[in-house]
């Protein structure tokens, strides 16, 4: 999708206004330079946070009058036709998604290896979990794959019956019924 050229420039905060102007007084004295942004960031990152809330203040006051910018500029701004208009909200009553094997697996997983190592980082246990989950043996794996074909089934469920209810043209009857007939089937079971 195109980028729209009349849409209004994003709003900038405080930092990324102290970060610009530091850009700038740094091209003003060497203006043949080149600069490496990660390090010329780092150095910036660093004298900010050195900086007196005092010194602060006038980029606050500058976010600040960049922030009524941006408001007054979308105020009036019009997206052509066709534009998408932000992330679609998910319904709060829909059906929760299926979980799959690995994740039936770190369920169970996860507080075992935060207790064998409580300071480790969510990354850190994540990758341990993804190595043990690929040295499972194969009958523990049946298992969490058996609870996570339970888990499809009831999604499948919940969601058609969701649709169905809610009138959604996705959802037809026809799933509703199915669903309504296996669930009669494993009530018999």
């Amino acid at each position: 999708m195109a980028k729209d050229a009349n849409k209004p420039k994003g709003r900038m905060s405080s930092y990324s206004i102290f970060v610009k102007t530091c850009r700038e007084e740094h091209k003003k004295k060497h203006p043949n330079d080149n600069v490496v942004f990660a390090d010329f960031s780092k150095k910036c990152s660093e004298r900010w946070k050195v900086m007196s809330d005092k010194e602060k203040q006038r980029f606050h006051n500058l976010a600040e009058k960049d922030k009524a910018r941006f408001n007054k500029e979308m105020s009036t701004y019009v997206p052509p036709k066709g534009t998408k208009k932000g992330k679609k909200k998910k319904d709060p009553n829909a059906p929760k998604r299926a979980l799959s094997a690995f994740f039936w697996f770190c369920a169970d997983e996860r507080p075992k290896a935060r207790e064998v190592r409580p300071d480790a980082s969510v990354g850190d246990i994540a990758k341990e979990l993804g190595e043990k989950w690929k040295n499972c043996p194969a009958d523990l794996k049946k298992k969490y794959e058996a609870l996570a074909l339970k888990d499809k089934q009831r999604y499948e469920r919940e969601n058609s019956a969701y649709k169905a209810k809610e009138g959604n043209p996705k959802g037809s009857k026809k799933v509703a019924e199915e669903s309504s007939e296996e669930e009669e089937e494993s009530d018999e079971e």
